[in-house]
């Protein structure tokens, strides 16, 4: 007979104690301890005894990776936000907003990955519902397999006997297994589940991707530990008002987290959007003054996006400051530093600015771009549509270099640009003959602006 036994578990980080505690004395978070039950087991809860095998030290050079190697989601972005591809035998953990897409585009990946047998699991939903959304996104997979069932063991038992090549799970929250006496989306029913999700991943090689809800305050929810155990973690965000979501790494142990992946929302699902610096700028027919160009980094990918600054006569006392897609703590300096280096007045005034297409962006390569939307805007001097900038500014008025630069002038090439402003510490190395986009340098912003306003 086993035992059973209760204890407390805080709802924000998972720290278990015997007695109930008003503050966590991990996250000194209060009131967020609640009482489970608990079973102990003295037999195997992996749920995937069958697939174990034998292991034993290896010499690092004696172990075989040429069967390890990634494979393709059949996404272009996707595969560049993993760094590469797919890892066999490892678990990808998959946030986002009620409503912000995730289901639909893991079901996507199911559906687009040709060649490999692939089980979608769902907690959230029947076969009907699935069928009506896969229906909707046009996409047929032969090898696509369908379970709706929230029982770990009932689906190891359907793994076994399936052998799929890749494991999707909707969601971890509504998993529950039958050793622990706990109620689905518990913390120590998330962190059961999700380690025999993990023991079976390793063991048998097959990745498994885990969608997970998030909280109030935007972070993953369940036990903090549940971060730690998986390889990668994904979150998926965007603004409702805008038909664009963005798809970041928060933790990638097999490549970089400063991927973007852009996705385009329709009424047939997501696309992936290949050129996003094509979209993220407003053609115009006429210039107008307050917008600027900036060409961006994200990773490992040039991104040109629109600035656009609003500068007026303060209305009231208090001078007005907002930002939507760029750090207001960031703004407040560069204006300081316009009102303490380069004579400009604009503590009285107030300043709005935003990055078209909602997107969020904290290069820091963006300021020369920002700082001139701002001064075009103040002026009311239009900069030139085929003009865009890649500098940092310093709290002593110079122009700072960043880094990528090559790839920074290509994609303003690329786009149609004729002129960008970049750092004269940029220029050091730096061959511009070999590209037809005129490449200005400058090392402080007097210079800058003397270029662009006379």
């Amino acid at each position: 007979m086993a035992k059973t036994k209760t204890s407390y578990f805080c709802q924000s980080c998972g720290f278990q104690s015997a007695k109930w505690l008003g503050k966590c004395p991990s996250c000194n978070a209060w009131n967020t301890f609640s009482e489970e039950i608990l079973v102990k087991e003295t037999k195997n809860t992996s749920g995937s005894s069958s697939l174990q095998r034998a292991r034993k030290p290896q010499l690092i050079q004696e172990i075989d990776v040429e069967n390890e190697q990634r494979f393709s989601s059949n996404d272009s972005e996707l595969d560049r936000i993993l760094g590469g591809g797919i890892v066999p035998g490892s678990l990808i953990l998959f946030g986002g907003e009620p409503g912000i897409g995730k289901s639909t585009l893991m079901l996507q990946l199911a559906l687009q990955a040709k060649g490999i047998k692939i089980l979608y699991i769902s907690g959230e939903e029947s076969e009907q519902q699935i069928r009506m959304r896969a229906e909707r996104v046009g996409i047929n997979n032969p090898s696509c397999f369908i379970l709706s069932e929230t029982n770990t063991q009932n689906i190891f038992k359907q793994i076994e006997q399936l052998e799929p090549n890749l494991v999707i799970v909707d969601s971890i929250q509504t998993l529950h297994t039958s050793y622990i006496e706990s109620s689905p989306g518990s913390v120590s029913q998330v962190r059961e589940c999700a380690a025999e999700l993990m023991r079976f991943a390793k063991e048998s090689a097959t990745p498994v991707f885990i969608i997970g809800h998030i909280t109030k305050d935007g972070s993953l929810a369940g036990p903090k530990v549940l971060e730690h155990m998986v390889d990668t973690v994904l979150q998926f965000e965007g603004d409702r008002n805008y038909i664009y979501r963005l798809l970041r790494t928060t933790k990638n142990r097999f490549g970089s987290t400063n991927e973007l992946g852009i996705y385009e929302m329709r009424g047939t699902g997501l696309r992936a959007v290949d050129n996003p610096s094509e979209i993220l700028i407003t053609q115009r027919n006429e210039p107008v003054s307050g917008v600027a160009i900036a060409a961006s980094m994200e990773g490992m990918r040039p991104l040109l996006i629109e600035i656009q600054a609003l500068v007026s006569s303060a209305a009231y006392g208090t001078p007005q400051r907002a930002s939507t897609g760029f750090d207001l703590r960031r703004l407040n300096m560069l204006l300081a530093v316009l009102e303490k280096r380069c004579g400009f007045r604009l503590g009285v005034k107030d300043v709005f600015l935003n990055i078209a297409g909602g997107i969020k962006i904290e290069d820091p390569g963006n300021d020369l771009a920002v700082v001139s939307a701002v001064l075009s805007s103040n002026e009311d001097l239009s900069i030139p549509q085929d003009v865009c900038f890649a500098a940092e500014v310093g709290l002593t008025g110079e122009i700072r270099p960043v880094n990528r630069i090559e790839q920074r002038i290509a994609e303003a090439e690329k786009l149609g640009f004729k002129k960008i402003f970049i750092s004269s510490y940029n220029i050091k190395g730096l061959d511009v003959n070999k590209y037809k986009i005129k490449v200005v340098s400058a090392s402080k912003m007097e210079e800058v602006f003397g270029l662009l306003f006379g």
